[in-house]
């Protein structure tokens, strides 16, 4: 093939053009590359198997608190509903899902704690729960004393169970699963005498609609948790927007709107709405 002689300012033309592209590279709008919003798509990890907070439905689709204050979030940042991609991200792998950017930010019953902080940063609170248990509705398990020989069940990753064994029930048998879900099963057939985490997560197991009056939460408040949504350390600009939108989240009454419909059903009591960096001890 015979090729087309070019000049030499069409050449230095052409040059030029592709050296800007180069530097430029592609503005397409991946929102886990930059701060701001108003790309294409936004990755936001939660959690698959907590019912009230963070469930992939059969049909595809999400639901959940953390869903709610998430996609209200993404809004503020100038994401559709469309425009987000959920992201299963599991309690062992929330920081190294942050640190690798394989998601833009975490709204996954994420507590803010000194030794999280260390790896990334909260936005936030946006709820206080407190670490419960829950039991089959006939146990005499009453306090958390009367986990000593028994079987504990937690995810791997959550802080819960250790929490317990360390100050309340040194003899307590540890067993950490993948997924709630699973201790769920464990709990229901017996291979397993109780669940630890948040009120606010057992509530939500406990008002599913094939599980109900197979448990009771003791109620007993072992601890505070106070819920962030996490972001990649050093993202001061996001921190700051996500925090601007959980207040707009809370003045405009969308908060109490998603709190009674997630956790209505399981008639939880949860605390009012906290203040943006209060962190309850």
């Amino acid at each position: 093939m015979k090729l087309r002689k070019v000049s030499a300012a069409a050449a230095t033309a052409l040059v030029l053009a592709l050296t800007a592209t180069a530097c430029g590279g592609d503005d397409g709008g991946d929102s886990n590359s930059g701060s701001g919003g108003g790309g294409d798509k936004i990755k936001i990890g939660i959690k698959y198997d907590q019912p009230g907070l963070g469930l992939k439905e059969p049909d595809g689709s999400f639901s959940g608190f953390d869903v709610d204050v998430a996609t209200y979030v993404a809004k503020e940042l100038g994401y559709e509903p469309n425009q987000i991609e959920w992201v299963e991200t599991k309690s062992a792998d929330r920081e190294n899902a942050l640190s690798r950017g394989d998601v833009k930010m975490i709204a996954a019953t994420y507590s803010i704690t000194d030794e999280r902080k260390q790896k990334v940063d909260f936005a936030g609170p946006y709820l206080l729960a407190h670490q419960d248990l829950l039991v089959k509705a006939d146990s005499d398990i009453k306090e958390g004393t009367d986990l000593n020989g028994k079987k504990l069940c937690s995810v791997t990753g959550s802080t819960s169970a250790q929490n317990v064994k360390d100050e309340i029930a040194p003899k307590a048998q540890l067993q950490q699963l993948g997924g709630y879900s699973e201790c769920i099963a464990g709990l229901q057939s017996d291979q397993l005498d109780a669940l630890t985490t948040d009120d606010a997560i057992l509530a939500g197991f406990a008002a599913q609609e094939q599980y109900k009056g197979q448990f009771k939460l003791t109620g007993l408040k072992l601890s505070n948790e106070n819920y962030g949504i996490g972001v990649k350390k050093g993202d001061t600009e996001t921190v700051n927007k996500i925090n601007d939108a959980l207040e707009k989240m809370v003045s405009d009454g969308s908060w109490d709107k998603a709190v009674k419909e997630n956790f209505g059903p399981a008639n939880y009591k949860h605390e009012k709405a906290p203040k943006i960096g209060q962190i309850v001890q």
